[in-house]
């Protein structure tokens, strides 16, 4: 029995539909939601997501900006470039695209951004209040990786749930939205030990550590013992291009080989391919968890107009800048 396939194309269009009414209800009333994207150099990867980014703004009507500063700029031009964004009142929502070049204070960039226009909710302040379960604004993967499970009716409370890995931008927040949700959550990483075996227990899986088809699929609990199996949520997107790796990999999924084949190069997830066979539901790589974390960031975008327009210090800043 093969395992049920969560679409995250499907609910990235629900959340959009669901924000078109919403964007639209704020215009209406005077308020355009805001989006500006600081890329930095010329990384292609990074001018790809961008791209995708100011097209889901288009499509929904956000307004957006790009700003393209030199791969040469400072940590001190960029912190400039921040700080002009933080007092635009037409700005709503900061993005700053990763990775910055090696010159730059990555840390000290991302914490300049005004808490209340992080929409990537990188910021220490909203990693505080997710810690104290307070409302702010939630690391777009992880959030969106709550929404494929609700959205799927995946019962959290009570779950058993594993995350594997603990970076500060998906594996801490996961967990911690997990936590919230009331699910009995164990992280892992490079330094567990019997990792298999925890694995083995989850209901829930959320496969975070950057490493191309890592999860064996015997790791997984099937449905074959009466329950349901556990529900497989892959963060991974990993290009792998040696052509044995790939024939190893789809030895199973001859139209995924030939893709290859064509190309040169496939995208994996975290999780191995064969899992589709033992997991009792799965995210598909690509097509999964990359097209909530757009949603989410054009969710953050919106909540972040509505919850500044609604705070004192916004309009005390709309009134000094009318007395000028």
């Amino acid at each position: 029995m093969t395992a049920r396939i969560l679409d995250g194309n499907k609910i990235r269009d629900q959340i959009f539909a669901e924000l078109s009414d919403e964007v639209r209800l704020l215009t209406s009333a005077g308020v355009r939601p805001g989006l500006a994207a600081v890329l930095v150099g010329e990384n292609p990867a990074s001018q790809l997501y961008v791209k995708s980014k100011i097209a889901a703004c288009e499509h929904l009507g956000i307004a957006s900006a790009l700003l393209t500063p030199p791969a040469t700029a400072s940590t001190l031009d960029l912190l400039a470039v921040v700080e002009d964004l933080n007092r635009d009142n037409d700005v709503d929502g900061i993005l700053v695209q990763l990775p910055l070049p090696p010159q730059v204070d990555t840390k000290r960039i991302l914490e300049a951004v005004d808490p209340a226009k992080d929409v990537d909710g990188f910021h220490p302040v909203n990693l505080g209040r997710l810690v104290s379960g307070r409302p702010g604004l939630v690391a777009c993967t992880p959030a969106g990786c709550m929404e494929i499970l609700r959205r799927n009716e995946i019962k959290i409370e009570g779950a058993n749930a594993v995350v594997l890995g603990r970076s500060d931008i998906v594996g801490k927040p996961m967990a911690l939205l997990l936590m919230h949700a009331n699910a009995t959550v164990t992280i892992c990483h490079s330094k567990t030990r019997d990792l298999p075996d925890i694995v083995r227990r989850a209901d829930i899986i959320v496969a975070a550590i950057g490493k191309a088809a890592y999860v064996e699929p015997d790791w997984i609990k099937s449905s074959t013992g009466g329950g349901p199996g556990a529900a497989v949520i892959d963060v991974g997107t990993n290009r792998i291009t040696d052509p044995e790796q790939a024939e190893r990999l789809f030895q199973n999924f001859p139209g995924r080989l030939e893709i290859f084949r064509a190309k040169g190069s496939s995208l994996v997830g975290d999780v191995h391919p064969d899992a589709i066979n033992t997991a009792g539901s799965l995210t598909p790589v690509p097509g999964g968890v990359g097209p909530m974390t757009i949603a989410m960031l054009m969710s953050n975008t919106v909540k972040a107009a509505r919850l500044r327009r609604a705070s004192p210090k916004f309009s005390a800043t709309q009134s000094t800048a009318s007395a000028r």
